[in-house]
């Protein structure tokens, strides 16, 4: 699918097509496998010698292998169909928790049971059930519709050609169960966006082998499970079955199921591919629309679209990839316009989710640690507060990027210095230090705020000070926590960012720190989103000294 400029009817169009788009893709790799995979198993099954008994010919036998024939590749492709369609229901962009059986049970006995309710707090706590209830409700019907296909499919491959239409359906039905509790257990329905953009063709050949080496796998273990469950059926030791043909059956067996892991696995790579390639909101270059307002598209996208929904995240991806890259440097340019209401538009969107990350973030380490002085969080566990928090990084991360390198540009590109007159440097500046300065609290660092004599000498020199920058001693204990490391990565992220905008505005912010204005030019005056005005102060002196 190639990366289209066009942009053609509203934002939610995209999705649509994409999924479309997918439907017809993911045919060519199941109709490649269903051949290939049909023809291994007639080879076997020819060698096995099973129809040799066929001493006259049936006149009608070719019309009837060829309606046989036709009939199970139909019915292999509705199999992957149904699986293709349970999988786009699933994917999303971000990881929702789901709620365990017993969660669920309590939950509706409560909900049912417990009358009254019209406060905030017992809303919210309803709204969070359901939306984790219906995470479970699809969890579950992706398992049942997985097994379903893997039973069409199992018929559809093994037909005529192993001991029974009964051993095919329940080696499906198993490699169906396999195969959705692997999915589930591995959160396999979050689409992650790569770190490079490449061809689509490029990276669904890139993940070939991967999907191959993992089908083997399954197939291995689905073969161990049907013959197990083969054995417990009450009529399997009733048939007399020669040797050679129960081997020829056990054969057909796993190689079918290798097939249809293979076929799941390239299905389940090309929904990643697809659903995951960047999406130019933009009207072709050369248009009326690319004069008077080219990023009408974009804003339509980012406003309009839900929170944590797809076409989001696709909308923040490109955002991203026009203010890093030089790609569409007509599109970024349109961001600097005179009136400046494009540019103000545009990071307040982009700093919406920080903020929100920052106030989350924030009252999850409420009464836990002292701002005032020492910051310190009293608890050495991630809360699962927290894990709400943090589910989002690859949105925090491309907004981080975004504002900091949107900032950056407007040192060389701002012509009418919008990015200045509007405040907006500022309150960039100050969300990211207020966001990493709660990733760090969370990650047991400690943080004192310092004097101004402790800070500079007699000659204005910045003496370092061994206080700032002290790690906890339960550091430790949570490097090898489960949101550890997505908690560094967003720290990593965060420090990137402030340092493209001190770079960039180096020479600016040190004269501004001699003369006394650094904090009124790039700290907000209102209450920061987390911390205190004195410490965003002192973080980002360490900054402009290239130490933290």
């Amino acid at each position: 699918m190639p990366s289209s400029s066009l942009f053609f009817g509203p934002p939610e169009m995209v999705v649509k097509n994409r999924f479309l788009g997918f439907l017809i893709w993911q045919s060519i790799p199941s109709t490649f496998v269903f051949f290939l995979f049909k023809i291994f198993v007639s080879a076997i099954f020819s060698v096995s010698g099973s129809n040799s008994s066929s001493g006259t010919s049936n006149p009608s036998a070719p019309f009837a292998s060829m309606f046989t024939g036709f009939f199970t590749f139909l019915t292999f492709h509705l199999s992957q169909l149904l699986f293709s369609a349970s999988l786009s229901l699933l994917a999303s962009p971000q990881l929702e928790r789901p709620a365990a059986p017993l969660e669920l049970t309590f939950g509706l006995v409560r909900f049912l049971v417990v009358s009254g309710g019209d406060n905030a707090s017992s809303t919210s706590a309803f709204n969070d059930f359901r939306r984790r209830a219906t995470v479970s409700l699809y969890l579950l019907l992706f398992v049942v519709a997985t097994a379903i296909s893997g039973s069409l499919a199992a018929v559809s491959i093994c037909w005529g050609k192993s001991d029974g239409l009964r051993s095919a359906w329940h080696t499906g039905l198993s490699m169906g169960l396999i195969y959705g509790a692997f999915y589930v257990y591995n959160k396999r329905w979050v689409l992650t966006f790569p770190i490079i953009q490449r061809p689509p063709f490029f990276s669904f050949k890139m993940g070939f082998p991967a999907a191959t080496r993992l089908a083997s796998k399954l197939s291995a273990a689905a073969f161990l499970f049907s013959a197990v469950l083969m054995v417990l059926l009450p009529d399997q030791f009733k048939r007399n079955v020669t040797v050679r043909k129960f081997i020829a059956n056990q054969a057909i067996i796993f190689v079918g199921s290798f097939a249809i892991f293979l076929s799941w696995e390239l299905t389940q790579h090309l929904h990643q591919v697809l659903h995951t390639k960047r999406y130019a909101f933009a009207p072709p270059k050369g248009s009326a629309a690319a004069e008077t307002n080219p990023s009408e598209y974009l804003f339509a996208a980012l406003e309009d679209s839900n929170s944590g929904s797809l076409l989001q995240y696709l909308a923040f991806l490109d955002l991203c990839m026009v203010c890093e890259n030089n790609v569409d440097i007509w599109r970024r340019a349109a961001f600097f316009e005179e009136t400046g209401e494009t540019y103000k538009r545009i990071i307040s969107i982009s700093l919406k989710p920080l903020e929100q990350f920052a106030l989350n973030l924030g009252q999850g380490l409420e009464g836990a640690v002292d701002i005032t002085s020492q910051l310190s969080p009293k608890d050495s566990h991630f809360n699962v507060k927290q894990f709400e928090t943090l589910k989002n990084f690859q949105l925090y991360a491309w907004c981080a990027r975004t504002v900091s390198m949107l900032t950056a540009r407007s040192h060389a590109e701002d012509r009418f210095g919008v990015a200045q007159l509007s405040g907006s440097n500022a309150t960039v500046m100050s969300t990211l230090l207020s966001c990493l300065l709660a990733v760090e609290v969370l990650m047991g660092k400690k943080t004192t705020i310092q004097s101004s004599h402790g800070l500079f000498g007699p000659a204005s020199i910045k003496w370092a000070t061994s206080s700032i920058g002290r790690v906890d001693a339960s550091v430790g204990k949570r490097k090898s926590g489960p949101l550890h490391s997505k908690a560094y990565a967003i720290a990593n992220v965060l420090r990137v960012s402030i340092y493209v905008v001190v770079s960039a505005f180096h020479n600016e912010m040190v004269n501004s720190a001699k003369s006394g204005v650094l904090e009124k030019d790039w700290i907000t005056s209102e209450k920061p989103l987390y911390g205190t005005r004195e410490l965003l102060l002192q973080k980002l002196h360490i900054f402009l000294d290239f130490q933290a």
